[in-house]
């Protein structure tokens, strides 16, 4: 006979990170989370679910936002995760997003096609330069001494021809991106993209939000760290920043 719990339900080990049952929705998270709003909210926990999560918990994320969130926007979402998560998990959240949301890709994307590449190099030094403010000429050079072809993709690929979609604002782009660099502990990224979201225009108490709503996907100690650096980002903001590490 087995007390406490129903049979079916076995007890799982509280260390197990990866397999931890949430007993709240994430309806009941929006409630709790105040600073930033529930579609966003969504946008920033997907995100952070594609970067770090399984599968299993990445649906969950998913079928939580479908009533929440506006499709276009968590497809903008899956595809600049390929820059902060990969192909391969970028692939697995558009197969688990097309079958939660039972929405149909498009028939075509204008903004993809290759004749726009000429955009993209332009568009991406505006939107770069956004988001690292102070910091951008000292990116790009640190970038280029790591090798000159990730500093051409990271300005062509990643900022212009990804970042600078039209279908998402630059703000929720910089606090989804904080949660996938959160979700995957990677703290380098993770210190410059605290500086880009508020320098797109977030605030703090937004990015603490977009932090703190990550308590499950996200270990305890992790998040405790994260939270302490971007007391330290916001505590640095005056002066000018030329200490900030942006490689």
């Amino acid at each position: 006979m087995v007390c406490g719990r129903k049979r079916g339900h076995p007890r799982l080990r509280p260390t197990d990170h990866s397999l931890r049952i949430v007993m709240t929705t994430d309806n009941d998270r929006a409630s709790k989370f105040r600073g930033v709003d529930e579609p966003t909210l969504a946008l920033i926990r997907i995100s952070a679910a594609i970067a770090g999560s399984d599968e299993g918990t990445t649906r969950r994320v998913m079928e939580n936002a479908v009533a929440i969130a506006e499709n276009s926007k968590v497809e903008e979402v899956i595809l600049q995760s390929y820059l902060f998560a990969g192909f391969p998990r970028a692939l697995n959240a558009a197969r688990i997003w097309r079958s939660v949301s039972g929405a149909a890709a498009p028939a075509d994307d204008p903004e993809a096609r290759h004749a726009n590449a000429s955009q993209w190099e332009k568009r991406g030094e505006q939107t770069c330069e956004t988001v690292y403010g102070e910091s951008y000429e000292m990116l790009r050079r640190n970038i280029r001494e790591l090798h000159p072809a990730l500093a051409a993709w990271m300005i062509t690929d990643g900022y212009g021809k990804v970042l600078s979609r039209p279908g998402l604002d630059l703000k929720t782009r910089e606090l989804c991106i904080v949660a996938a660099c959160a979700a995957s502990a990677q703290q380098r990224q993770l210190h410059s993209h605290l500086h880009g979201a508020l320098n797109a225009g977030a605030s703090v108490r937004e990015v603490e939000t977009a932090l703190a709503s990550l308590d499950d996907l996200v270990s305890s100690e992790n998040l405790d760290k994260y939270k302490s650096l971007l007391a330290h980002v916001t505590s640095r903001r005056h002066p000018p920043r030329e200490s900030v590490d942006v490689r």
